[in-house]
């Protein structure tokens, strides 16, 4: 069995980060080990919360441990996502080199939460947006943006699939093997279409499906997306097969969200689907492969 250290958010109430991630990795068959870099009573875009940011001296701390009882050499993958605070970041890559030494062949995923765009209400401290774009690219072995936070990486606006192709390829001459662009805005798609990319140094593939219209969009939807992936990786996936099952299973989870007219993910009542979905979107190959 696969293990994968999930370095994220927490909160109590709903799914966000390591709430929107466990599960639905652990329901494709990876084990999954979540440090939480903030506990939360609820995601941000409440508007109110309550919690605590994890002392950064906890992250190291903790992972030394799991080295202590012998088990770090079995950790297959770290993922990031949201941290509380800039210097986490630093934790991050000093962690990653800490699970490479004791397993040379672990991934390290990284999604860089930015809190900004398309994450409206996000609270991200601004030295983490620098950390992230400045380093995290030479550190990461698979990179999973949104838009708004590759127009970041890339240092310009995206507007069409070919822009977002040409960036996600600079990305990868930075380090990363492969670039998911988790949600991809382009101004040729139709209104109802929800469109992500994922691209390595030969293959790209485009993958759409509906987009749902909730007065207010769900939250963690894009931590689901990052999860999926990393499992179906895991698991001996290949790219556009881990990509398609990703966003495949994510709209089984958004589907039945919006059919129940809830804002918390249905993670759990689409359980099944996040592991078989019925509806399949057949990726499209772009640009030169």
């Amino acid at each position: 069995m696969k293990n994968v250290l999930s370095i994220q958010s927490h909160v109590v109430f709903g799914h966000a980060g390591n709430s929107a991630a466990v599960f639905p990795m652990q329901r494709l068959g990876v084990n999954v080990w979540p440090l939480n870099t903030v506990q939360f009573s609820n995601h941000t875009q409440y508007g109110h919360w309550s919690g605590s940011v994890l002392e950064t001296s906890q992250m190291p701390e903790l992972v030394d441990g799991i080295g202590a009882i012998g088990m770090l050499p079995r950790c297959d993958a770290v993922l990031s996502g949201y941290l509380g605070a800039t210097d986490q970041a630093q934790a991050v890559v000093d962690i990653v080199a800490a699970v490479k030494t004791a397993n040379p062949r672990a991934r390290y995923f990284c999604d860089p939460v930015m809190g900004s765009g398309t994450r409206a209400g996000c609270q991200v401290e601004p030295g983490i947006q620098t950390f992230l774009v400045q380093t995290m690219p030479a550190v990461a072995d698979v990179m999973m943006p949104n838009h708004s936070e590759l127009q970041l990486l890339a240092g310009r606006e995206i507007e069409t699939i070919e822009e977002a192709l040409a960036a996600c390829r600079e990305l990868i001459q930075r380090g990363p093997q492969v670039v998911l662009v988790k949600h991809l805005l382009d101004r040729n798609s139709p209104a109802d279409c929800f469109n992500m990319l994922v691209v390595t140094a030969r293959e790209a593939w485009l993958g759409q499906r509906p987009l749902y219209p909730f007065s207010r969009q769900p939250v963690g939807v894009g931590d689901l997306t990052s999860a999926v992936f990393v499992a179906r990786t895991l698991q001996g996936d290949s790219v556009r097969r881990a990509f398609e099952h990703a966003l495949a299973a994510v709209n089984a989870v958004v589907k039945r969200t919006w059919e129940a007219s809830r804002y918390e993910l249905e993670l759990v009542a689409a359980q099944q689907e996040i592991a078989q979905p019925l509806d399949w979107f057949e990726a499209t190959a772009v640009g030169k492969t």
